[in-house]
């Protein structure tokens, strides 16, 4: 799904931006269209059914936040966020309503179209481990990997693509502590150990859904999901 009938919603109210993004996008094989407001994004997502979008923050109408909140209710789909700022506030925020990565402008084209491969090969990417084809329990959680379904005390759970791979990551690795720089490698496929911030935001959105005392935080180290079940 990296290309030949891959569908991408491009969200953005500078018409240059939007059409060179597209026509790139365009160019490397994926299928687009594009919207430039909050409402009419999402009425595409809805209609278009996208394999991804790409979501400015600042649009008129409602922002890119209230776009992502609201797609990401009625259907999971993975979300590059664009921002024209490198602020830290709205980059949390944005990744604790769904988005799975961000992209800061200005960007390279090549840089963009390496994130949403990036993206997309995670979603594709099938579970791991012996357990895989089987629910896994841990406490009140249960975790169907195969069909990538979350339940709590039997109420099913809406995570996001890349929510429900860093829950697979810490899964596998039960009992272990997991770096960032490692969960950054694992889970995001990014050599580098930049994107801190993106780790502590996805699990910060985990621990609010699944609850706090599942993933425990070392302090200075990283991350460990509870082994007890």
């Amino acid at each position: 799904m990296t290309g030949n009938g891959t569908r991408v919603l491009v969200v953005e109210d500078e018409p240059t931006i939007a059409r060179a993004v597209a026509d790139r996008l365009a160019a490397e094989g994926f299928g687009v269209e594009v919207a430039g407001d909050g409402p009419s994004a999402v009425e595409r997502a809805r209609a278009y059914e996208p394999h991804l979008i790409v979501l400015d923050v600042m649009l008129p109408g409602f922002d890119g936040l209230e776009v992502c909140r609201r797609v990401q209710a009625e259907r999971p789909v993975p979300v590059l966020m664009l921002t024209a700022r490198d602020d830290e506030t709205d980059l949390l925020v944005g990744l604790g309503v769904g988005a799975d990565d961000y992209v800061t402008k200005p960007f390279s084209m090549r840089e963009l179209v390496a994130r949403i491969r990036a993206v997309l090969r995670r979603v594709e990417r099938p579970a791991m481990g012996a357990a895989a084809d089987e629910a896994v329990r841990v406490g009140e959680l249960e975790v169907d990997q195969r069909a990538r379904r979350v339940r709590r005390d039997g109420r099913e759970v809406h995570l996001t693509p890349t929510e429900f791979d860093l829950l697979a990551c810490l899964l596998r690795n039960r009992g272990t502590v997991l770096t960032r720089a490692v969960l950054l490698e694992q889970v995001w496929d990014w050599a580098d150990a930049s994107g801190t911030r993106v780790v502590d935001s996805h699990v910060k959105a985990l621990r609010r859904k699944l609850g706090q005392g599942l993933i425990r935080t070392v302090h200075g180290v990283g991350y460990s999901l509870e082994a007890a079940s």
